[in-house]
């Protein structure tokens, strides 16, 4: 029962981190998958596929070299010097992603309640470095907790869609043709969604898998929290195709959704993305500062909170903007993860297994 719970707390934070504010509100997946109309929903189902294995592989790679932060497992991946370069890459990705958070954060509580974006990022900056400066565990059980809120809020909506009348398949894919697209083509596009993800998941994922209790518990997490992750991409996917036609150019579409459904649930809803947006903030800004100092000491707490507000004033530029500039970017940069990602998993396996029969 105990090794259950532990796959299932590693599996909810794993999706925690990556369904932030881009995707639990909408605007990645608009932009990734559903713009490219139907055919978008198949690379949902490439998506899902690969970030099991993926999740899989770093999880558990994690686990044998019993991590601390990415810098173990990008070396052994790597090797020393080429894993330099990847370490340095994927950590500054990390503050970015936060950058992109807050800035998400304060796009929310606009659409939602009216308030100034600049206060809505303020109020999601405080909440997240209190969060980040507790211990690890406390961080891995806040991410994990708020993640069925979204499932279930997820199912309601989908499921809302597909029982109610929607505009036909002809107007439906006129109206994708008109939204913005994170690649010229599907398939492409759908790649670069998970390896950029990776690369933002990647860090906490296998700081998780290091605090594992054994290797089937690490392997069984990331195999979980994939396949969760698929799920909920595509029943996103689905909901904003069919509302295609009503949701162009809103920065929240799945907020857009639940409050054409019915107010109350758009309230709902909105406060699970914000639950979303921290449990992504406070994984990316524990994991940037646990790879530049030790999460236990003194300067980690001064660290994060001068870390926290250069997030914030990054993310004055703009939440739309952010999401199309920073992903794209470090998409490319995680398709060479991705690639030896699987290499590094099986080096890591044989050193490991190795190991274990000399002993």
């Amino acid at each position: 029962m105990d090794s259950f719970k532990d796959v299932c707390r590693i599996a909810g934070a794993f999706v925690g981190v990556i369904i932030g504010a881009g995707f639990a509100s909408g605007q990645e997946i608009l932009q990734f998958f559903a713009s490219f109309g139907a055919i978008g929903l198949v690379g949902c189902v490439v998506s899902g596929v690969l970030f099991a294995l993926l999740s899989m592989a770093f999880s558990t790679m994690g686990q044998r070299l019993a991590a601390d932060s990415h810098k173990e497992v990008v070396n052994a991946m790597l090797g020393r010097h080429l894993g330099l370069v990847f370490d340095v890459l994927i950590t500054f990705f990390l503050f970015a992603i936060t950058v992109v958070m807050l800035a998400g954060a304060g796009s929310l509580l606009n659409q939602w309640l009216g308030i100034p974006e600049v206060w809505g990022s303020v109020l999601a900056t405080v909440a997240t470095i209190l969060i980040v400066c507790l211990d690890i565990r406390s961080v891995i059980a806040f991410i994990g907790a708020v993640t069925p809120f979204l499932m279930f809020m997820t199912v309601v909506v989908a499921g809302y869609v597909l029982m109610t009348p929607h505009a036909g398949h002809e107007a439906l894919a006129a109206a994708a043709q008109t939204q913005p697209r994170g690649a010229g083509q599907w398939l492409v596009a759908a790649l670069l969604y998970v390896s950029y993800n990776i690369v933002a998941g990647m860090p906490f994922l296998v700081i998780m898998g290091g605090q594992a209790r054994s290797r089937a518990t690490a392997l069984w997490g990331g195999v979980l929290g994939g396949l969760l992750l698929g799920v909920l991409i595509l029943l996103i996917a689905v909901a904003m195709y069919l509302r295609m036609d009503t949701i162009g150019g809103m920065p929240m579409p799945m907020l857009s959704i639940a409050t054409q459904i019915s107010p109350w649930l758009g309230h709902l809803m909105s406060l699970v993305i914000f639950g979303m947006i921290l449990n992504t903030a406070v994984g990316m800004l524990y994991a940037f500062m646990a790879r530049i100092v030790p999460a236990d000491s003194g300067r980690f707490r001064v660290g994060t909170v001068a870390a926290g507000v250069l997030a914030l004033a990054g993310s004055f530029v703009g939440f739309i903007q952010l999401v199309g500039i920073v992903y794209p970017i470090y998409g490319y940069i995680g398709f060479v993860l991705m690639a030896l990602a699987f290499v590094g998993w099986l080096r890591v396996a044989r050193r490991g297994d190795g190991a274990a029969s000399r002993a």
